[in-house]
């Protein structure tokens, strides 16, 4: 909602849901705190990637250059999901190779393509965990949850747009924030996207990758072409601006809600150039356009950041 980031004034209508919002929200972590509300402690370490405000941050890149990193050190990473846009007649699901955005949401099947790491997608964040672990996974990152209480976690990871940040400040439904900004001191790191950095955040970029094709064999346009965009993520102006810098023309722009699938009658009057998409509408293109291109990113983190997580897995392992 735009207005949460112009701070319109007609928002103040709707401060009375907000305070309710606030009550039922601290009420619901205080029992689960008190233990009247259980959670779950699943057999291996549980990491969450999650934010404060609704809409898209760049999540999705941090878990998969999670996944890698963790690789990398010796794990065997798997992911769970809410699975927001999907409908399974069955939880919880665990995707394979067939497995669509309609049953298990666009951003799993994005996570599951790019890493082939196990994915798995429940609205009860506990049962995909216990199903996750089973399967083999000995550290499990969440992929958003970062409120879901239900869960016991080992550490928490936050990521912060770095040009919208916090909006107007104000919880749901009068501002963006899930939770108040005081919940950024208990976690354990603060990722911003993009930047500018706020003191003790850490800067995550995003690099372009090759442009991949959706339906075509032919060569992708190159910078300086005419094309046109689309994108379906929680903020399609940030992806707008990254085909701009790559060099490219952009005659139409097409912008859809976030974990929204374009119709082919969206794309009538678009035949007459590339169409160049995210990598998330590629999982869940439906067709309707002869010459579609996606374009992968892939996220990059300081030093120091490796540095945080790699303290904060040895002290889980001397726990042990």
């Amino acid at each position: 909602m735009q207005a949460w980031y112009r701070n319109a004034p007609w928002l103040w209508l709707l401060w009375p849901l907000s305070l309710l919002f606030r009550l039922i929200s601290g009420l619901r972590r205080r029992l689960f705190k008190l233990g009247v509300k259980q959670s779950y402690r699943a057999p291996v370490p549980v990491v969450v990637v999650g934010n404060l405000t609704v809409g898209g941050n760049g999540k999705t890149p941090v878990v998969v250059w999670l996944v890698n990193w963790l690789r990398k050190q010796g794990y065997h990473p798997g992911v769970i999901s809410r699975g927001y846009g999907g409908n399974s007649e069955h939880y919880p699901l665990v995707l394979n190779a067939n497995t669509t955005a309609a049953q298990a949401g666009d951003e799993p099947v994005l996570i599951y393509k790019r890493t082939g790491c196990p994915v798995v997608v429940g609205p009860k964040r506990a049962e995909a965990a216990e199903k996750l672990a089973a399967l083999g996974a000995d550290i499990i990152i969440s992929d958003d949850g970062l409120q879901h209480y239900a869960l016991e976690r080992d550490i928490e990871l936050v990521v912060v747009d770095g040009k919208r940040r916090f909006g107007n400040d104000r919880l749901l439904p009068m501002g963006p924030l899930r939770e108040g900004r005081w919940r950024l001191a208990s976690v354990d790191a603060v990722i911003n996207n993009g930047g500018p950095c706020a003191p003790g955040e850490y800067l995550m970029t995003l690099t372009p990758g090759e442009l991949q094709p959706v339906n075509t064999a032919g060569k992708p346009p190159v910078p300086g072409a005419r094309v046109h965009a689309m994108a379906g993520i929680g903020h399609p102006p940030r992806f707008f601006t990254t085909l701009t810098e790559q060099g490219f023309i952009l005659d139409k722009q097409l912008a859809l809600a976030d974990h929204k699938a374009v119709l082919p009658a969206q794309l009538a009057g678009l035949a007459d150039a590339p169409l160049l998409m995210t990598e998330k509408d590629a999982v869940k293109w439906p067709g309707g356009h002869e010459n579609g291109w996606y374009l992968p990113v892939n996220a990059c983190l300081p030093p120091e950041f490796e540095d945080l997580l790699l303290n904060r897995l040895k002290e889980l392992n001397h726990g042990d």
